[in-house]
């Protein structure tokens, strides 16, 4: 792709948001009703092809069970309050509470308190107990503490998310996580990210990764971009780390590494976007923030917001539009997209002619 002369001393290339973007109708069209929008990574099937981000916000063990049962994948914060605190709701509702001058620092007053390994213990066995996939996340800097204590609680997926993670972390201060020796040593599929570039995907997938997480600063809660000036638009970012899962398997003679878009979608169009950009599923953290179940009770925040020497994100507040279920199949009351996220998603899937999602990778985008 050609390069964009910025200055005399700097070039770069141009690159495409979601909203840059727009799917071209096809010369076929299907019923919704034979729309499949059913994914699978590693041995576990999923109906929908939706997670739901590691954040306080949006899940608790109670939203990650319910959103299990109805065919998506929730993934708990195990460095968030429910492992810091036996009974967080008071915790919760004070945040909820807060005004937004003092809301970042009295978070990083709460978010002080030490995580305990008996509360990952706990929280993940009550999933568990509930037959639903468990899925935790931790950050690369707290991998290495709380790794065993993760496998030992029978994680089926092990989440590694940071605002960027790479496959060559170079450190003076202390030893790096080595993902490809970590991953190569757990039983568990993993699940790591963000990245934005086709190359430090490449890096991610070669370390045995069964999903690469594809994006950082773009959600609603994060100011990423403001603070760092670090960003890169989601549709690009997507079809370049796509087109490194195109040359991983080739390279592994067959390894399908999983992309998952993680940013900038807040609703159902997004979703339908960031499939045809490539992506085999979506982790999506603001949509279920409107939920009348969510945890955050109208508010939405990361682990961004409080960073206890530099927040790179807020306390975003939110209308409440409906219920976890009414959010995911309906009916929508609104006309924005922030209902009916999978309704959507297989009216789109119908209007091209596709019937299958990785079929649906394939679909024309114009830039809009």
């Amino acid at each position: 792709m050609a390069e964009i002369e910025i200055g005399t001393a700097k070039r770069g290339r141009r690159a495409y948001s979601f909203d840059d973007i727009a799917i071209v109708p096809s010369r076929r069209t299907r019923d919704p009703e034979e729309v499949s929008t059913h994914w699978q990574i590693d041995a576990y099937r999923f109906d929908l092809p939706v997670i739901a981000a590691p954040m306080d916000s949006v899940m608790s063990p109670a939203t990650v069970i319910e959103l299990g049962r109805h065919g998506g994948l929730g993934v708990l914060d195990l460095e968030g309050l429910w492992t810091r605190y036996e009974d967080p709701e008071p915790l919760l509702a004070e945040i909820a509470s807060l005004d937004g001058v003092t809301a970042n620092a009295r978070m990083q007053e709460i978010y002080a308190e030490p995580i305990k390994a008996e509360l990952i213990t706990a929280r993940l066995q009550e999933i568990r107990d509930a037959g639903v996939t468990v899925a935790g996340a931790l950050s690369p800097q707290r991998t290495k503490e709380f790794a065993d204590v993760v496998v030992q609680a029978g994680v089926d997926l092990f989440v590694i998310r940071g605002t960027t993670v790479s496959a060559e972390h170079v450190s003076g201060q202390t030893e790096p996580l080595n993902l490809k020796e970590f991953i190569y040593e757990l039983d568990v599929p993993v699940i790591v990210g963000g990245c934005a570039t086709y190359q430090a995907a490449l890096h991610l997938m070669r370390t045995g990764a069964a999903g690469v997480l594809v994006g950082f600063g773009g959600g609603a809660a994060h100011t990423t971009r403001s603070v760092l000036g670090v960003a890169v638009p989601m549709a690009s970012a997507v079809a370049d780390v796509a087109a490194a899962r195109r040359d991983y398997l080739d390279e592994s003679g067959g390894r399908y590494v999983h992309v998952i878009a993680d940013g900038s979608i807040g609703r159902s169009g997004d979703i339908a976007k960031a499939v045809a950009c490539g992506a085999d599923a979506v982790m999506i953290g603001s949509p279920f923030a409107r939920a009348t179940e969510a945890p955050g009770r109208g508010f939405h925040w990361g682990a961004e917001a409080w960073h206890s020497e530099l927040p790179r994100g807020e306390r975003v507040g939110f209308s409440t539009v409906g219920s976890l279920e009414s959010v995911l199949f309906g009916p929508s009351s609104v006309p924005d997209g922030t209902m009916n996220l999978i309704g959507a998603l297989r009216r789109a899937m119908a209007t091209t002619g596709y019937t299958e999602l990785k079929e649906f990778q394939r679909v024309e985008v114009v830039v809009s």
